[in-house]
């Protein structure tokens, strides 16, 4: 017995319209994320064409995806900034948001996931677990969001559905529920089996995926099905009270009772169902969609918002996911466009309306929003009201960062901003012409407000802009924006590596601070102590006073820790940030006239450096993760290649029939690797790089890294 089903409508404009209390519990905020190019905007697109929400498929290598809408995504053919969509599927409202699978773009995943409350993650049916993968599972394990995994390609040459499975497991670490299997291999890829309902979908290519065949599993495949679901069930008993019951009752689940426990199990993280298909050719999109109804949470299911109160931050206070709460919300992204600039923000509780004033609970400023979008990639739709568990835009915000919390002034929270990795790369930036110069200036700031992984400073021993952020791409979309978006054209130096400093030893000095002119002094006198310690601070340094008495007064120890945080952030070496020390107020002095602010501040910046001379500073490169996937015969070569750029070959492994090199190496010898990667493999190996850390740098290479810093 079969059937055919078509694609569904588009749900009816003029339909009733749900409770705010039901519109919650059918709403599903995910973000799709994955290594690059896996497959996620292909994967976006068929799901926006098949809930309705456009009537023409976008295609990645022909520029017309929705949310790949920046120019320099359209020509590039990757997405760079995530974007929003929403749709509607089966009487539910799904907020997606598509991220970046390159690593120089990782702080637009951190910040999504930092706001959602599932996650699809996307893999290639024949590339399987790859370098960016374990970087987003590990972001999304930062947050514990539950996710779905999609094996996409599924009709690929080399796809192996099973075999991506076992990756899953063993080099993510998670606990994978297959509750699908796939009809047919590669090119004879044509649908999949549901293994909880045993039924078989196979997807009609001629009708766009709008055509479904649906059947009992057909002979050719029951025997397996049948094996698989039998394993999905004593998987569930593992870790579902309910399944295990039963398992030990030697009863058999019916698919209800199956679907119930992997809801369980996905919304409490313990394991991650997986499904396949391919999204290019509409096989398996709307069975996800399916599966991201029914197992994803609503933000009532998802987990429980906490924060800190702004008046101590040794208490903590909840926020729950209703109209009626104070209203608490998160602001995760800014965006300047030709319309203006916008805020997008998620609300946790409350409700949010046009015209309100708010309370920045992080800069303690007062907001007034002006307006309310809910957005559709760069399309704009005006909303009146905003409730909980929706991601919107607004206008009209000043003083809005990415991280701060939003909320009632007579109820103030300090919600978890996202955290981003530091910088690795830098190049020297000035203005073409001088007219330029106040214009490159805005628009960096601008840049930088949108973007917390790009940076700039002023090297004032060198004279020099200097711009850092996470890879040479990164910093060449950055030049694009300029030009584009800013009307500011540059001069863009080499890139040079993004170095940091550290301590390896404890030590103590004095600072002080003393000007006699005539007239009113400055007095200032303070006893430091610095010492390596690994800290999770912003800067990566921490600072405590140690006062009593009033050696000090209170109201100048401030001063001498922006003193002494200023010195750490130029460092003792050769001028790059020092991390990961803790620097301690012992002591000091003061002059009840001649004593100030600056002269406490001058005061903690020469004690630092006195200090930090002594204890023993160091150089800090960053290191990269690097995998290179290639043909066996090219192996040799490339090791070799990679050998003498000072990498430390960690693995070598197997994806198909290529071979997989995944080493450690330092950033500063992989710059133009790409071409070297080609020419040692006639053009048929490819590489990715991710940041893994700091390590110390060779002191041979101090004067060449000092030399650099100076150029």
């Amino acid at each position: 017995m079969s059937a055919t089903t078509s694609l569904p409508q588009a749900p009816a404009a003029e339909a009733k319209k749900p409770s705010a209390s039901q519109a919650i519990l059918s709403l599903r905020n995910i973000g799709i994320i994955a290594h690059i190019d896996a497959g996620k905007t292909t994967l976006t697109e068929r799901v926006l064409y098949y809930t309705g929400k456009q009537h023409k498929m976008g295609e990645v290598h022909e520029g017309t995806t929705t949310t790949d809408y920046m120019p320099e995504e359209r020509e590039r053919g990757i997405t760079i900034t995530s974007a929003a969509v929403s749709c509607a599927w089966k009487d539910h409202t799904i907020n997606i948001i598509d991220t970046p699978g390159h690593i120089d773009f990782t702080a637009e995943v951190q910040r999504s996931l930092r706001v959602l409350d599932g996650a699809v993650v996307v893999f290639s049916g024949v590339d399987g677990v790859e370098a960016q993968s374990e970087t987003v599972w590990r972001q999304a394990d930062r947050y514990k969001v539950p996710r779905l995994c999609f094996v996409n390609k599924m009709d690929r040459v080399g796809a192996e559905f099973w075999q991506v499975v076992e990756q899953i497991k063993t080099r993510l670490g998670a606990k994978p529920l297959p509750i699908q299997m796939p009809v047919g291999k590669e090119h004879d890829f044509r649908g999949v089996i549901n293994l909880l309902t045993m039924k078989q979908y196979i997807f009609d290519k001629d009708s766009k995926g709008a055509n479904i065949v649906e059947s009992d599993v057909t002979e050719e495949f029951r025997e397996e099905a049948e094996a698989r679901r039998e394993e999905l069930f004593h998987l569930l008993a593992d870790d579902d009270e309910k399944m295990g019951e039963m398992f030990l009752a030697e009863q058999r689940p019916e698919a209800d009772d199956l679907a119930a426990a992997l809801r369980r199990v996905c919304l409490a993280s313990k394991a991650v169902p997986v499904l396949c298909g391919s999204a290019y050719h509409y096989i398996g999109v709307q069975r996800l969609l399916d599966a991201v109804v029914a197992y994803l949470p609503s933000p009532r299911d998802a987990k429980l918002t906490v924060g800190l109160d702004p008046e101590n931050h040794e208490k903590t206070l909840e926020r729950k996911h209703y109209a009626d709460q104070p209203l608490a919300a998160l602001a995760f992204k800014t965006l300047y466009d030709k319309f203006g600039d916008l805020t997008f923000i998620r609300i946790y509780s409350g409700t949010l309306k046009k015209g309100d004033k708010l309370f920045n609970a992080t800069r303690d400023r007062k907001e007034r929003v002006d307006r309310i979008f809910l957005m559709h990639a760069d399309a704009r739709e005006p909303r009146a009201e905003a409730f909980p568990g929706d991601i919107v835009a607004v206008g009209g915000l000043k003083f809005t960062y990415t991280g701060d919390t939003l909320c009632d002034e007579d109820e103030p929270v300090l919600l978890e901003p996202p955290k981003f990795p530091d910088t690795v790369i830098s190049m020297a930036i000035e203005p073409k012409t001088n007219n330029d110069k106040d214009k490159l200036a805005n628009a960096l700031a601008r840049l930088s407000k949108e973007d917390p992984t790009f940076t700039h400073r002023f090297n004032s021993e060198t004279g020099q802009l200097i711009i850092s952020g996470m890879g040479e791409l990164h910093l060449e979309i950055i030049k694009s924006k300029l030009v584009r978006e800013h009307g500011v054209d540059a001069n863009i130096g080499s890139p040079r590596v993004s170095y940091r400093e550290t301590l390896t030893a404890a030590a103590e000095a004095e600072g002080k601070f003393v000007q006699q002119s005539g007239g009113r002094g400055q007095y200032g006198v303070c006893y430091l102590k610095v010492e390596p310690f690994p800290n999770d601070e912003p800067d990566h340094v921490l600072f405590e006073s140690e006062i009593v008495g009033g050696a000090i007064p209170r109201e100048y120890i401030p001063s001498v820790e922006r003193g002494a945080r200023g010195a750490a952030f130029t460092g003792v070496i050769a001028g790059y940030p020092t991390i990961n020390i803790k620097i301690t107020l012992l002591d000091g002095k003061y002059h009840e006239v001649d004593s100030s602010d600056l002269a406490f501040e001058m005061a903690g910046s020469i004690g630092y450096k006195e200090a930090a001379n002594k204890a023993k500073p160091i150089l800090l490169e960053p290191i990269m993760n690097v995998e290179v996937v290639t043909p066996e015969e090219y192996m040799g070569n490339l090791i070799g290649d990679l050998q003498s750029r000072r990498a430390v070959i960690t693995e070598l492994g197997d994806r198909a029939h290529l071979k997989v090199i995944r080493a450690k190496c330092p950033l500063a010898e992989m710059f133009a690797y790409s071409n070297a990667c080609r020419s040692l493999s006639s053009g048929r190996a490819s590489y990715s790089m991710e940041p893994f850390g700091y390590e110390p740098a060779p002191r041979g290479k101090y004067k060449e890294i000092m030399g650099d810093e100076k150029k």
